[in-house]
């Protein structure tokens, strides 16, 4: 550990003294970083632990200069684990780091190879009626509704934890989901683009501490997979019938039926644009299977 503090004051000694490119662009990288993981650990229980292990380095540094022996080698033994002590503290932070760093790097193209086949340029404006009108209806009728749309984060393992369906999104297919009393009705609708794929899943409860005890299960599940994926959830509450969306972790009470429409609108893109080449891409592999099957 002396060694790592010798080479870090030479290392600052020779940037003060004469800073070239390589230098000032090395800073600005760890400042950089530095920046993000302080905006992704706000507001989260992580940026207390963040201080915490600040104010040990602190103490670690006080303790060498002023000759605590005995301190200075009880918080020589913290500071030499300490990638494993973030490790094991960070996990969700740096798997959603992760899953950021990922997402950035995937491209629309991938987003609609991926996509079902059988998406048509006028499914859009049905899929956003259909929702629409469903989580209106169960809304009114004070129906509990949890419905998950994928957006870049590949929702695979939560699918799996459900019935698969793979339907076309229809309003009396989410509200006989939903409907009390019914096999599937206790869990989360995952939709992927324009089709339903699979209800009844099981999602990961939020554990922020200051989501309000007001909420019940389905918004802190709704939460902890907005905390942990690009996902947008919609949720119908049983008591009241309020419309809420999670999204990034944070929860957006009391939407009516105008801006749940906005909302949806935002997420699937505008008509003839990515849906097209998506039918382009379809047409293209059905003529190819088929100069194959000649073949």
């Amino acid at each position: 550990m002396e060694q790592f503090w010798q080479q870090t004051s030479s290392l600052l000694w020779s940037i003060i003294r004469r800073p070239t490119i390589v230098d000032i662009l090395d800073i600005a990288i760890v400042a950089f970083l530095l920046y993000r993981l302080l905006m992704l650990t706000r507001d989260t229980r992580a940026s207390q632990v963040l201080k915490g292990l600040g104010i040990l380095f602190v103490l670690y540094w006080a303790s060498d200069v002023l000759g605590f022996k005995a301190l200075n080698w009880i918080l020589n033994l913290v500071v030499n684990s300490g990638a494993v002590v973030l490790v094991v503290l960070f996990q969700k932070e740096l798997r959603s780091a992760l899953e950021q760093i990922g997402r950035a790097s995937s491209t629309r193209l991938d987003r609609i190879r991926q996509g079902d086949p059988r998406v048509r340029i006028d499914m859009r404006e049905k899929c956003i009626s259909e929702l629409t009108t469903a989580i209106t209806n169960l809304s009114r009728r004070r129906v509990g509704a949890l419905v998950v749309i994928e957006q870049q984060t590949g929702l695979k393992d939560v699918i799996e934890s459900g019935t698969h369906i793979d339907a076309e999104i229809s309003a009396p297919l989410i509200e006989n989901i939903f409907e009390p009393n019914t096999p599937l009705h206790d869990g989360a609708v995952i939709i992927r683009g324009y089709r339903v794929e699979a209800a009844a899943c099981i999602l990961t409860l939020s554990e922020n501490t200051s989501i309000s005890r007001e909420l019940g299960t389905r918004h802190r599940a709704a939460l902890g997979i907005s905390e942990t994926t690009d996902s947008i959830t919609l949720i119908v509450s049983e008591e009241t019938g309020t419309i809420s969306m999670a999204r990034g972790g944070r929860l957006t009470r009391h939407l009516d039926g105008r801006f749940l429409r906005q909302t949806l609108e935002s997420i699937y893109p505008e008509s003839g644009g990515a849906n097209l080449l998506s039918l382009l891409l379809t047409k293209t592999k059905h003529r190819s299977k088929q100069e194959g099957e000649k073949t």
